[in-house]
């Protein structure tokens, strides 16, 4: 549980701290200006909150996502059960062309994080 108190950490709990404050003192004042008449704003007395909810929801993933990081040694080579496993590219030795690695070994990454469950 240390981790979440990095300097990393700290900034992002902060962030989220402040996007929802705002976001909800942005749906109070849209509700005081829909009840003195502005139709409009009832639309905004919804959307205001589903946004610090939606704040709320990144947060809870992010951490998660941290944690489980915790119990997996390499999250990497996890696949899930019943499932080939995805190729891996963190071994290519084209050292000509380092763009074209780097671009693989991206491809790789969000392939293994698309199939995580």
């Amino acid at each position: 549980m240390r981790r979440f108190f990095r300097p990393g950490w700290l900034g992002l709990h902060l962030i989220a701290i402040v996007l929802i404050g705002v976001f909800m003192l942005a749906g109070w004042w849209q509700l005081a200006r829909a009840q003195g008449g502005n139709l409009q704003s009832w639309a905004y007395v919804i959307e205001w909150p589903m946004f610090a909810i939606f704040v709320v929801a990144m947060w809870v993933r992010m951490v998660r996502d941290e944690l489980r990081g915790e119990t997996n040694a390499d999250p990497g080579t996890v696949t899930p059960p019943n499932a080939a496993p995805s190729p891996r590219l963190d071994d290519i030795d084209d050292e000509e062309d380092e763009e074209l690695v780097a671009y693989n070994r991206r491809l790789a990454r969000l392939n293994d994080e698309a199939s995580r469950p």
